[in-house]
């Protein structure tokens, strides 16, 4: 069993950023793949960006790609999401999740096995 607790999450003004942390219990094959996900109110989960941690392979969704970097603390067993340029669309509720690889997928939420609490975010 993976348990997984986010951090980082604020209030913050367009245009600027935050950085967000997912510390894993332990680094399990059931963990291989780690994915930030997203839920606004009266919205859908999405996934964000998700990371592949034995090749460091990265994946981000169309709407964050070039402002959002996925990373992976192999020593911390924690993954991050840098947020830069953020803009109020971006608000939702962040979630990382876990599941034994992202090479397929990879933004589907029902095929993720663990989930963190969630952190919020903010962006006015």
């Amino acid at each position: 069993h993976v348990q997984l607790v986010e951090s980082g999450g604020g209030s913050v003004q367009a245009g600027g950023s935050l950085r967000l942390s997912c510390a894993t219990s332990s680094y399990t094959v059931s963990s291989v793949c780690m994915g930030w996900f997203r839920q606004a109110p009266g919205k859908e989960r999405e996934g964000v960006a998700a990371i592949h941690t034995t090749v460091g392979s990265t994946y981000y969704a169309d709407s964050v790609r070039g402002r959002f970097t996925i990373s992976h603390d192999k020593v911390k067993n924690t993954v991050y999401l840098q947020m830069n340029s953020l803009k109020p669309v971006d608000t939702a509720m962040y979630y990382c999740a876990a599941k034994s690889t992202c090479y397929y997928s990879t933004y589907d939420p029902s095929t993720y096995s663990y989930w963190g609490q969630g952190t919020q975010v903010t962006v006015s």
